[in-house]
């Protein structure tokens, strides 16, 4: 990619509104975030994750729009949600910022982002989402030790579905 691509994209993105882009070849891996940072990740070819199925136009929901999705209700006696609140008191749940499938590594044969028990930190990526074959970094909201991981490598997660229990230091 020219320097001349690089800033014909970077413009369309303030033009347009856009806050992210990635952008992938067989070469090469582009992520820009607009009032973050610019990612060149190289990518062999031979790493190829499963396609899922087309997704709902719910799928284009922006990222930011699971900070302004109000609290969801609380749970009824014997659910999910009740486990999840006893488990670890005072954590925060990382939720789905969009709809996809869910990826604890970057890649098959790479280790996961993180683990139970792992200390992670605020931005440090916690696993990817797939979405409309576009791979999203999916980032910690706080410091703090992974209590739980909710959901199972390579299943599809909804918008809103906590991810992460993560306990604050």
């Amino acid at each position: 990619m020219t320097p001349k691509e690089l800033k014909q994209i970077l413009q369309a993105l303030v033009e347009h509104g856009v806050n992210e882009l990635t952008l992938e070849t067989p070469d090469y891996k582009l992520t820009v975030r607009r009032g973050g940072e610019v990612q060149v990740v190289a990518v062999p070819q031979a790493v190829a994750a499963p396609v899922p199925a087309p997704q709902p136009p719910a799928a284009l929901a922006p990222a930011l729009a699971a900070e302004a999705a109000p609290p969801p209700s609380p749970a009824p006696e014997g659910t999910k949600g009740v486990d999840k609140a006893e488990e670890c008191a005072g954590c925060v749940e990382i939720k789905a910022p969009i709809v996809g499938t869910f990826y604890r590594a970057p890649a098959p044969d790479a280790p996961p982002y993180v683990e139970e028990g792992d200390r992670v930190e605020k931005g440090q990526v916690l696993c990817i989402i797939e979405a409309m074959k576009l791979m999203n970094e999916i980032e910690s909201e706080v410091s703090g030790i992974v209590k739980k991981i909710l959901v199972k490598n390579g299943e599809p997660v909804e918008y809103g579905q906590p991810l992460f229990l993560i306990q604050p230091l």
